[in-house]
């Protein structure tokens, strides 16, 4: 992989993940504990030696900028001409921010020509999945194809969520539709299913480069590569589909879009499970991150009915569970659980203190909160929607500043045991 250039898409607002987007990027949000969202897809990358990569950044994207730059800026070597960057709009080209896709690509045109990459391969950073991209280009190569669509199979009435790829027998893309309503087309592999993009393409850069010039020039152009670049590459070009190769090494295929809250709720809640179905326990495709200075967590007093424990949950580090229940639950690093307190079936970010008596159940709590004595959140939705934010599907969402919670954890809360 050392003449493929990665450039990672992390510029999306997340809406559909508000209010946990309020004030981060969403592939800045985290998740599994002590990981963000990028960390899965730039875990791939180190996994499948590809070790030069640009990432786009743009909305709220302070805390995502200094997670990568402190987390993953030392795992490369630059001496050896390897970099994990961040590229935000730098109007370069023109005075605009990030327009779309492929617009975000063209105006970082001249560092990625300045890579002198012999391929180019494009990411998203806010999927949670496994995949070795050395294979993907494996099979680039071998078809002699201009530009690679990485394809999963779903469901057919999933596909308004997806780019539709129309693959003849041969394995050639011969048509693209962008997130259509509905579709008649239908997977030569599997009848029964439709061959979805990815959002992962692998091009010649000396076919790449081009498009980009000439879709920036159309006005009429949405500047994405579904929509645009694709669909216009079609019968010029070879374009061949790499079906999905799962290094999560399941019986069936993962591929999460956590775009969603319930969704991304969900994903979390797996890690915890007795067996997973996205595994982070395999050594052989380790997972990375931001490195942070906590101590191992703790779990305190074993009296009747006040019992420090965790059971079917992921516990960072850094948290202490005093004589408190958890359960089924996601706690980042730096969570206190005070006495006599329940958690159940929930995520809870970093620095945030649980006073004591509390009932929490499928709830999502954001970082700094300070939720105190006696609080019960999770079981009555018409109360918690008073205060909270609550998805159709009952599940809660606490924010510091979109609750009645105004207080950040207390200086007294770092001090105390």
């Amino acid at each position: 992989m050392k003449d493929t250039l990665g450039v990672l898409l992390a510029g999306g607002a997340g809406e559909r993940l508000f209010p946990l987007t309020k004030d981060r990027a969403k592939p800045a949000v985290p998740f599994g504990g002590q990981y963000r969202i990028i960390d899965i897809t730039l875990s791939n990358c180190i996994n499948s030696d590809l070790r030069r990569v640009y990432i786009m950044t743009q909305y709220k994207a302070l805390s995502l900028n200094r997670h990568i730059r402190e987390g993953w800026g030392p795992v490369v070597a630059n001496e050896l001409g390897e970099f994990i960057e961040i590229l935000p709009p730098m109007q370069r080209v023109n005075r605009n921010w990030y327009q779309g896709t492929a617009d975000a690509v063209y105006q970082n045109i001249y560092s990625i020509g300045s890579e002198e990459p012999k391929y180019v391969i494009i990411l998203s950073g806010d999927h949670i999945y496994k995949m070795n991209y050395g294979k993907m280009m494996e099979h680039h190569c071998a078809t002699g194809a201009a530009c690679t669509i990485a394809t999963l199979p779903v469901d057919p009435n999933e596909v308004a969520g997806f780019g539709v790829v129309e693959v003849s027998s041969k394995g050639e893309v011969i048509g693209f539709q962008e997130k259509p309503k509905t579709t008649n087309v239908r997977s030569p592999f599997n009848p029964e299913k439709v061959d979805a993009s990815m959002g992962i393409y692998i091009f010649n850069t000396d076919v790449l480069l081009p498009e980009l010039l000439a879709d920036a020039e159309d006005n009429d152009s949405k500047h994405d590569f579904g929509h645009n670049i694709l669909p216009k590459l079609l019968g010029r070009y070879k374009v061949a589909a790499y079906n999905f190769v799962d290094e999560n090494r399941k019986e069936a295929l993962y591929w999460r879009d956590v775009g969603t809250l319930d969704a991304y709720y969900e994903a979390n809640l797996d890690i915890a499970s007795v067996s997973p179905i996205f595994n982070l326990y395999d050594k052989s495709w380790p997972m990375r991150t931001r490195p942070t200075q906590y101590p191992p967590a703790k779990f305190v007093f074993g009296e009747m009915g006040r019992t420090g424990m965790a059971i079917n949950s992921v516990v960072s580090p850094g948290c202490v569970i005093s004589g408190s229940a958890v359960r089924g639950s996601v706690l980042s690093q730096d969570v206190r659980v005070n006495s006599f307190s329940d958690i159940d079936s929930s995520v809870i970010f970093t620095h945030v203190n649980i006073g004591r008596h509390c009932r929490i159940r499928r709830c999502i709590i954001d970082r700094d909160c300070h939720i105190p004595d006696g609080t019960v959140i999770g079981y009555d939705q018409a109360e918690d929607r008073k205060k909270y934010h609550v998805t159709p599907s009952g599940l809660t969402v606490v924010t510091r500043d979109g609750s009645h919670y105004e207080n950040p954890v207390s200086p007294e809360f770092m001090q105390t045991m």
